[in-house]
């Protein structure tokens, strides 16, 4: 059985990530044991919000899931130019992921996007009508039509 957050791309890349950091994670000790602890957390958040926020039905839920995964991914970025710095981590290598972790952030961007519209209760202005036409005036082209009858007959009236 699959989930909805497993057809994903985003998550499926997101597990490739944390498989590769917990690879790397392996080999980093001593004096870059707080970065190889934070990286294994921040890399592991990113699956984790993608798939809870996945499975949320209301929007702003979903949103701020999404983009806690990003932030998380944009941190793995970071921790990655710490363990360059610290010559624990190659910069080619890292260069190669941080290109993943910008693919996802991307990703996220526009899964979190989804669903960014106002709305407002048109009774809290007093009025009850509903507006379904897409432009921005309100009931123009309903009221139209009514004008240029009031028009029409006017005419017929001089």
């Amino acid at each position: 059985m699959t989930l909805g957050h497993e057809k994903l791309d985003v998550y499926r890349l997101s597990i490739d990530y944390v498989a590769w950091v917990y690879e790397k994670a392996g080999t980093l000790n001593g004096v870059h044991r707080a970065a190889r602890d934070q990286w294994l957390r921040a890399s592991q958040s990113i699956p984790l919000n993608i798939a809870e926020g996945n499975g949320k039905t209301a929007e702003a839920d979903r949103r701020r899931y999404f983009e806690i995964a990003r932030g998380s991914a944009l941190e793995c970025a970071a921790i990655q130019d710490v363990l360059v710095v610290g010559k624990a981590l190659r910069e080619a290598e890292s260069q190669s992921r941080k290109a993943e972790l910008d693919r996802m952030a991307a990703m996220l961007s526009r899964l979190g996007g989804r669903g960014y519209q106002i709305r407002e209760d048109r009774s809290v202005y007093g009025d009850s009508r509903d507006d379904f036409d897409p432009d921005s005036d309100f009931d123009l082209d309903i009221e139209r039509p009514l004008i240029n009858e009031q028009i029409v007959k006017t005419v017929k009236a001089i």
